[in-house]
């Protein structure tokens, strides 16, 4: 069974990597959609989808990038057509692993299966939150796997994220 896992991914941080995990114990292939892949530079989008794909990657060991396939799924200002743009981008997939009510509605009136990703430490892991930590200068590093931490430092993501 192959299974589809979207984020934006702004950082991939420790509850993505546990998202990762969970997928995986549920479907023998995983496919990770970078959401928003066609955004970057901006407030909320800050990374690019190759840097937030090396984020990925990088802390993912060998044997499960063996079980996963990275995917660009760009934004198109149409809800209605978003998912059928999926099906062109990504192969066949039976199941959705998502968080998010919006992306369960939206799959679920295709009739595609939904499986919900409890989140983990949502008050710490997030998006928003450590984009806020980084640009601060605040203890972040916790938060995201190594992978991530040495792109982050790689692309100088504390000035990128003051510059915005």
């Amino acid at each position: 069974m192959n299974g589809l896992l979207i984020g934006r991914f702004q950082p991939f941080h420790l509850g993505h990597l546990e998202a990762v995990h969970f997928g995986l114990s549920k479907v023998d292939t995983l496919f990770i959609g970078i959401g928003s892949s066609n955004k970057s530079h901006q407030d909320r989008n800050p990374f690019t989808a190759d840097e937030r794909k090396e984020m990925i990657t990088s802390s993912l060991d060998r044997k499960i990038l063996e079980r996963v396939s990275i995917y660009y799924i760009p934004d198109l200002g149409d809800h209605s057509k978003w998912t059928y743009s999926i099906d062109e981008i990504i192969p066949n997939y039976d199941a959705v692993f998502s968080n998010d009510d919006f992306t369960h509605e939206l799959f679920g009136k295709r009739g595609k299966k939904i499986i919900p990703v409890e989140l983990q430490d949502r008050q710490n892991l997030s998006g928003t939150n450590i984009r806020q930590m980084i640009k601060d200068a605040k203890f972040w590093e916790d938060f995201v796997p190594d992978g991530t931490k040495n792109v982050l430092y790689m692309i100088d993501a504390k000035n990128r994220l003051q510059d915005l």
